[in-house]
């Protein structure tokens, strides 16, 4: 299976970077063809343009050659894993300028009938299994209590586009977490990525 795995953390050393090494590695020892996008290291440009805006729903042209690459690599996936930190009980910057620039009309959806009023229909249909990997910084009490959004938001936006329930591997409080549980969480992490 071919596994688009996407990563969005600045800092090399972090705990989040061992998370998407651990991911890809072991999707790769599992026999898996692993096509890594580390947002940060290709800096990708995040912020949705002008005309970007303005074009949005004139597919195919909606796909610029700016985002065209990143399209491929979606469209040539089987599956899906974004490795991510929480920031603010939401998606890094870069991660969601990822998705506003590059899950555009054409790309991850249609809309039926033609135009901006109809029904969605999902588009990414080779997608057919799909893994959030997260850390929160904060507990999972306060994450409740915020309503989760990270997680409600990749649970409920990966059944509407992709048509596949994802799986959500979340390490909470994790500034307050041994070096025991880390390296538990890790090792988590590649049972699953190997059974993916």
């Amino acid at each position: 299976m071919r596994v688009h795995v996407i990563h969005a953390h600045p800092v090399e050393t972090s705990f989040n970077r061992a998370l998407f090494n651990a991911a890809v590695d072991s999707l790769a020892k599992a026999g898996h063809s692993v096509d890594a996008l580390n947002l940060y290291d290709e800096e990708f440009p995040a912020v949705l343009t002008r005309e970007e805006r303005l074009g949005y729903h004139e597919v195919p042209d909606n796909i610029t050659p700016a985002i065209a690459p990143y399209v491929e690599r979606l469209r040539a996936a089987d599956a899906l894993v974004v490795v991510h930190p929480v920031w603010n009980y939401g998606y890094p910057a870069i991660l969601k300028g990822y998705f506003d620039r590059v899950f555009v009309p054409g790309v991850s959806f249609t809309m039926e009938g033609g135009d901006d009023r109809g029904r969605l229909v999902p588009c990414l249909t080779n997608i057919r299994k799909v893994a959030f990997i997260t850390s929160y910084g904060g507990n999972r009490l306060r994450s409740w209590v915020m309503g989760d959004p990270p997680r409600r938001l990749a649970m409920r936006w990966g059944w509407a586009t992709f048509r596949s329930r994802p799986r959500y591997l979340a390490l909470y409080d994790m500034n307050n977490c041994t070096p025991t549980r880390l390296e538990g969480f890790i090792d988590n992490v590649r049972t699953e990525m190997s059974a993916f």
